[in-house]
């Protein structure tokens, strides 16, 4: 998926926290893989980046998404946070 440029630039800034992806791979990873690693293992300032670079709505709509099958890869503290988190903030 083509990124905006800032979008990129946030992923290499942040790239620690996509350590199974190749380096020149990580530029390209998804939306999806992005708002998974950052709220998993992003702290309070890549968080807000995210947030302002895709919206609290959209990535409120990812997280909801990936949490609502029978599997989710989010520890369980980080999804009862971010649960709680977007019904107050993203609705």
């Amino acid at each position: 998926m083509a990124h905006h440029p800032e979008i990129k630039q946030f992923i290499l800034e942040n790239a620690a926290l996509f350590w199974w992806v190749a380096p020149d791979e990580k530029k390209n990873i998804s939306i999806n893989a992005l708002v998974e690693a950052v709220l998993n293992y992003g702290n309070e300032k890549s968080i807000k980046k995210l947030f302002e670079l895709i919206g609290i709505k959209k990535v409120a709509a990812i997280f909801d998404k990936q949490i609502s099958g029978k599997r989710s890869n989010y520890h369980l503290r980080t999804k009862h946070f971010f649960q709680l988190y977007f019904k107050k903030h993203a609705q």
